[in-house]
């Protein structure tokens, strides 16, 4: 199997990174996260690289490129603490193409492809736990044949700074997705920063207008979580890659009785330790993207077991890194601290590391799916 990427691929990861090492560099990210964990200026730069058209076919003005190119781009992203929440716009392009009406499309998906329009998922729910299914928001039909809403959704990204939501809800005893716009009457969004500086925030719905956009809102979430988990891997690695640079580079500075402590063997091990778990989530963080495009329950499975070696590594490879760092790595002016954070709240997106672990139980055949 060939693993190499191609030169359009690698043309748009030196593009990315670029811009990452120029523009977006710590003392930046600092500022956003100290005026609430977003930026327009960051959103307008990353859509004039081309970003936010990277899921939307060509017919909407899009690029029409796929799950690798998607990783790609997060991997450099992850690189560089990038807030942004990309991934929620190549996700709304991908379900709106798939399960709109054409008129749908054609009013949102060119102003998403310039960063004009921004759709993010607010599926998440106090007492769901990770579990897609589980679902108190309810859906009723309106006389003027739309759908109200009305529930509340928590931990939704850049929720304050969206033009509208995906949302699923329960119509008539199954679970539907609709599409809600922020400022529909009914629609209430307390904004918040979250641990990691990102711009989150929780939607309240009373009565909220809504336009269904599938009543197979089930297979669609599904899908919208397996590609949320393969681009939160693919963050993690970037993040990870960056986390042992810089552990590396002050190991080699530090010094305690007259040399680097670099020298100290029990410290070369745990490096080659952190080393051998970032080559472990990269090769997962590969498998989960290309089966993106498997079917349901192989994909499932795949993202799981991704996920669950994600959550090992980005565990181990943060805490070594806080650790061989001494105190310098938890105060906020270095940059080592906000990497751990980052990690830390990626390992519990879209499903901890138990979560995933017992979904690669449940999902366990009698061959284990080797033969």
């Amino acid at each position: 199997m060939d693993f190499n990427f191609t030169d359009e691929q690698e043309q748009l990861r030196d593009a990315v990174a670029k811009w990452v090492a120029r523009s977006y560099t710590f003392d930046r990210r600092r500022e956003i996260v100290a005026k609430g964990g977003f930026s327009e200026d960051t959103w307008r730069e990353l859509s004039d690289l081309g970003l936010a058209a990277l899921a939307v076919s060509d017919a909407h003005g899009g690029l029409g490129m796929g799950a690798v190119e998607a990783m790609v781009v997060m991997e450099q992203l992850g690189r560089g603490l990038v807030m942004d929440p990309m991934v929620q716009t190549w996700m709304t392009a991908q379900v709106l193409q798939s399960h709109a009406s054409e008129a749908l499309q054609a009013q949102h998906l060119p102003n998403l492809a310039i960063g004009q329009w921004r759709c993010v998922l607010a599926h998440q729910e106090r007492a769901a736990r990770y579990r897609l299914e589980v679902c108190q928001t309810q859906a009723e039909p309106s006389a003027s044949g739309q759908w109200q809403l009305t529930g509340l959704k928590s931990v939704v990204p850049m929720a304050s700074q969206a033009h509208a939501f995906l949302v699923p809800a329960m119509a008539k005893g199954q679970l539907s997705l609709f599409l809600v716009e922020a400022n529909a009457p009914g629609v209430t969004v307390r904004p918040y920063v979250g641990q990691d500086g990102a711009s989150l925030g929780d939607v309240s719905l009373n009565k909220a207008s809504a336009i269904q956009v599938t009543q197979d809102g089930q297979s669609a979430l599904d899908w919208c979580a397996d590609v949320g988990v393969a681009m939160v891997c693919a963050e993690a690695v970037g993040i990870m890659d960056t986390t042992l640079g810089m552990t590396a580079e002050y190991l080699n500075t530090r010094k305690q009785f007259g040399v680097a402590i670099s020298s100290f063997q029990a410290l070369r091990h745990r490096m080659a330790d952190m080393k051998m778990q970032l080559e472990l989530a990269r090769s997962m963080s590969y498998y989960a993207t290309l089966k993106l495009g498997a079917p349901a329950a192989e994909r499932r499975q795949a993202v799981a077991r991704a996920k669950y070696q994600l959550s090992q590594s980005m565990r181990y490879v943060g805490q070594q890194a806080i650790q061989l760092h001494g105190g310098i790595g938890v105060t906020d002016e270095y940059m080592v601290g906000h990497c751990f954070k980052r990690l830390t709240v990626l390992e519990m997106t879209w499903g901890d590391g138990l979560h995933h672990l017992g979904e690669v139980s449940a999902r366990m055949q009698d061959t284990a799916g080797v033969f």
